[in-house]
């Protein structure tokens, strides 16, 4: 007989549990909603391992460990209010599957949600049984943390026909979210083949993109790899201007300093910088996971433009991704078919100029354990998104560049 097993991790205490398929340790929830578990201090970064056996080969695609399924995600999402949750299934002492869980409070209601970006985490053999597990531990766990939902949008292909089933026998439900770019992670992406040589990458881009890449160069631009605090912060402010001019809400300084403090020791983290005539005038940041790269966040100034230093930071992303050994470039969102004269056309153009493929995925799933209040967040929710964009954006123009709430909700 093989002898299945899980594992539970409080990762707000930094312990790990394991045992054969019983409660989850630390018993049940005290009355009146209060926490199992008081966030303690966590590991420091240089310590951020995975608090389990990494899994190497995990997902129909071959992909690995998404960034936000990682420790280090986990951590950057504590300093955000989060509190993150573990779960895995082993067989015979081997990972099969693994949850990471990042959990927070409904204000004042005594209820939490749960949301696992990117999850779960599935080896490449995964069965059945191994997903009906982890769901059911998933299911204990929100009951004893009065959660009201579990959210998940895997990192798995619209194409893939096991997901979809096992998610639905699960009890799990799309999401009512509308549109390619509507939930918390995009569903559509381009995604970049990192295998073939530098010269196969440039040819297989679109010409115009080849061109501005030579453009930028001949005008004098410039990339370079930065860790300092100062260059973080002139990023910072490039993303400040960015979001001005183009009316959206962005996370705080501190956010991206605590993604620097956790994921670059690992080399799993890096900023960049174009500049000109010694003015920086674009920035990007990268994270990385195994063979997985991402382009997180990108940010240029109003001025500069036209030499095209957003073409030139994304060819030196590729080129360090594929130094580092990662096989896979995410350009990340897109919309799914843009007509030329949707807002987003532009983006969408430019991204899919540097050759990747578009990649649709599964889609945002949710499981739900208090159905009257998951009615009433369903259709809440975009009303204080709305609210919240209204009264928020005033604030990107004073904002002090060390302080600031979370800005999103659950990414």
């Amino acid at each position: 007989m093989r002898l299945l097993r899980l594992s539970y991790c409080s990762e707000t205490l930094g312990r790990r549990v394991d045992g054969p398929v019983v409660g989850i340790p630390g018993g049940g929830a005290p009355k009146g909603g209060g926490r199992v578990n008081q966030p303690m201090t966590g590991p420091s970064p240089g310590d951020a391992k995975e608090p389990t056996v990494a899994l190497p080969e995990i997902k129909p695609a071959g992909k690995g460990v998404h960034p936000f399924q990682t420790a280090p995600w986990a951590e950057v999402k504590r300093r955000m209010g989060w509190s993150p949750h573990f779960l895995e299934v082993r067989r015979d002492g081997e990972p099969r599957a693994a949850l990471r869980i990042l959990e927070k409070d409904f204000p004042k209601i005594g209820y939490r949600f749960f949301y696992a970006p990117r999850g779960p985490i599935l080896e490449a053999e995964w069965t059945d049984a191994d997903l009906d597990e982890l769901f059911q531990r998933a299911e204990t766990l929100a009951r004893e943390r009065r959660a009201v939902f579990l959210k998940i949008d895997p990192d798995v292909s619209v194409n893939d026909d096991r997901i979809a089933p096992a998610l639905t026998r699960n009890g799990f439900r799309l999401s009512p979210s509308v549109g390619s770019l509507s939930g918390v992670q995009p569903r559509c992406v381009f995604r970049l083949d990192l295998r073939p040589t530098e010269e196969a990458l440039l040819a297989g881009m679109d010409q115009k993109a080849r061109y501005n890449i030579r453009l930028a160069e001949k005008k004098g631009v410039t990339v370079r790899a930065v860790s300092e605090r100062k260059d973080v912060e002139t990023f910072f402010r490039l993303l400040q201007e960015t979001a001005l001019r183009d009316k959206f809400l962005i996370r705080p300084l501190r956010y991206l300093l605590d993604i620097q403090e956790w994921f670059e020791p690992r080399g799993d983290a890096q900023f960049f910088l174009a500049e000109r005539e010694g003015e920086a005038i674009a920035g990007a940041l990268a994270l990385k996971h195994g063979p997985l790269c991402l382009y997180a966040y990108g940010a240029s100034a109003n001025t500069g433009r036209q030499y095209m230093p957003n073409h030139l930071l994304q060819w030196t992303m590729i080129r360090w991704a594929k130094a580092q050994g990662c096989s896979v470039y995410d350009f990340r969102g897109v919309p799914s078919d843009p007509r030329p004269d949707d807002p987003l056309f532009g983006l969408y153009r430019f991204k899919k100029g540097f050759g990747g493929t578009f990649t649709e995925f599964v889609g945002e799933y949710d499981k739900v354990y208090v159905p009257w209040l998951y009615r009433l967040w369903v259709h809440s929710w975009p009303l204080f998104k709305k609210a919240r964009s209204f009264f928020l954006k005033p604030h990107l123009r004073s904002a002090s560049p060390e302080g600031g709430d979370e800005i999103l909700a659950l990414d």
